[in-house]
């Protein structure tokens, strides 16, 4: 089995988990159920960042330690996962020693060989973003831009890693590997950031200032630097297995492409001496009315609203149906409910129940065997055949918003099919022709369900488990040998019915006042 090690990006503590942090959750899930189908060794790893200045602040706010609110929000995150249905192997955290210490040691490493050396610095620093600006990070009028707050002039003496001095290799790789970055223009753009020169790294903070981080194993007057710290926690959750590391992706938001993942994560691997990952995937935004769904705008969606009112695979489809993954989309309730009753429950659920009740209604609950082929069920059978031909490749390139409307497309036809058998019809003949395309027909669609559902199973897990139980089927161990039309499902006996995407109800009108 080829290993495959998948993670997330770790999410700060700063505040609870909103839609982007459900999305990159699932995205990622998805990818790892995807490879495991295929025969892959997964290892997937999510976690949190609890570490830097606006921990410290949040907490002190709180009038409580920093620990104790780092526990309370990564709590949080993590009650998340089994509500969405993630598969995750691990979930580290970067105050566990297991990370410190892999921490300590590659910034050992590193100030041994003379990559990390100390000097004084004069310059901007944003406390919301945790980092050191300069001159070109103005606007044209001289301002900082929103997304670093508020802006103040420090001096003060720090401990610097030689970044700059990797700039030419980093560009070298890049142009090298053009696939490092998904999607590619994504790493059109890195390449582009690396025209201007860099300058080093600061990786200290000093400990007046900062004390929650975990202490320079050289000076212990300083603290690492957040991004310094959390960049390390995809090799140190794993560094005791292994055969794991290289990880195959890494998946994050294109908010931290850069510089944090696309340029500090990976000389910082180079330096140390540790392989670089396959890649890494950058997903866009969720956004509403043109803006950016975030707490500071206040109009970002708690995802476990529509979890409980609609269950956590509609919620699923929804994320991976309506985003290309690398772009961005938007996200309203209205856009959910579009798709929730047009695909899963007028389309997806249709065929489900009129599956089970043709075969109880027609053949005593069992599936049949298909008797007549004609060019109806041939048509059936090619689209099939095409349908599986496309959706592996485009699973395989991460276009799961492609693969999904090809899926859908199949279930729609094999409604379409039913439409054009009619059982119901053929149920009242008593022509040994018509019997047998009754026969015929039950066991198509029962067969059609069976595939398509198959095809949705990294997606909606948990209800291809339902509709594979109330089909009396139990999937063998290899996927691949799960989509080849057959007769796998003959000779089943199926449940009577099975309700899976409930029609919501209405919302409630407002008392009409009545007339004097």
């Amino acid at each position: 089995m080829k290993s495959f090690y998948i993670t997330t990006a770790i999410d700060y503590v700063n505040g609870s988990p909103h839609l982007g942090h459900a999305y990159e959750k699932v995205l990622t899930d998805v990818i790892a159920r995807f490879r495991r189908q295929m025969g892959d060794c997964v290892h997937f790893l999510t976690g949190v960042d609890e570490h830097g200045q606006k921990v410290q602040q949040s907490a002190k706010k709180k009038g409580i330690a920093p620990q104790q609110f780092a526990d309370e929000v990564s709590a949080e995150f993590r009650a998340l996962l089994p509500k969405l249905n993630i598969s995750n192997d691990d979930f580290i955290r970067t105050t566990e020693e297991r990370h410190k210490k892999v921490v300590r040691q590659v910034l050992q490493q590193l100030f041994d060989k003379g990559e990390i050396y100390k000097a004084e610095y004069k310059g901007f620093y944003s406390t919301r973003q945790e980092q050191f600006l300069q001159e070109k990070d103005r606007l044209p009028d001289g301002k900082w831009p929103e997304i670093f707050g508020e802006v103040t002039e420090i001096v003060e003496s720090n401990y610097f890693f030689k970044l700059k001095q990797y700039q030419d290799w980093l560009v070298e790789f890049l142009t090298k590997n053009e696939d490092f970055i998904f999607p590619r223009y994504r790493q059109k753009q890195v390449l582009e950031f690396l025209k201007e020169p860099l300058n080093d790294l600061c990786i200290s903070r000093p400990r007046e200032r900062l004390e929650w981080g975990i202490s320079l194993p050289f000076d212990d007057g300083y603290v690492t630097y957040v991004w310094f710290d959390a960049l390390l926690n995809y090799y140190s959750a794993v560094a005791d297995k292994p055969g794991v590391w290289p990880a195959a992706y890494h998946v994050i938001g294109k908010d931290i492409l850069l510089p944090p993942h696309a340029v500090y994560w990976p000389i910082m691997l180079k330096a140390a001496g540790i392989p670089l990952p396959g890649g890494i995937i950058a997903h866009g935004w969720w956004m509403t009315a043109g803006a950016k769904m975030s707490k500071s705008t206040g109009n970002a969606l708690n995802p476990l609203d529509l979890v409980t009112e609609f269950g956590a695979d509609a919620f699923r489809y929804f994320l991976i149906r309506e985003m290309n993954v690398g772009q961005d989309s938007d996200f309203t309730r209205e856009q959910f409910l579009v798709r929730y009753n047009s695909e899963l429950a007028n389309n997806f659920g249709n065929l489900v129940n009129r599956t089970l009740n043709m075969t109880n209604r027609f053949a005593a609950g069992i599936v049949p065997a298909a008797e007549v082929v004609e060019d109806a069920e041939r048509e059936l059978h090619t689209l099939w055949e095409a349908t599986r031909a496309e959706v592996l490749p485009l699973c395989e390139g991460f276009q799961f918003h492609a693969a999904l409307e090809k899926t859908m497309f199949f279930i729609t036809a094999t409604n379409a099919y039913i439409e054009k058998r009619a059982p119901w019809k053929l149920g009242k003949s008593a022509e040994a022709h018509d019997l047998a395309l009754l026969r015929t027909s039950i066991a198509t669609m029962a067969e059609a369900l069976r595939l398509g559902n198959a095809l949705l199973t990294a997606v909606m897990p948990d209800a291809v488990a339902k509709i594979n139980a109330v089909l009396g089927y139990t999937p063998g161990a290899t996927w691949s040998e799960e989509l080849v039309w057959g007769a796998r499902i003959t000779g089943s006996k199926v449940a009577e019915s099975l309700v899976l995407f409930p029609r919501p109800a209405p919302p409630e009108k407002p008392p009409v006042a009545p007339k004097k």
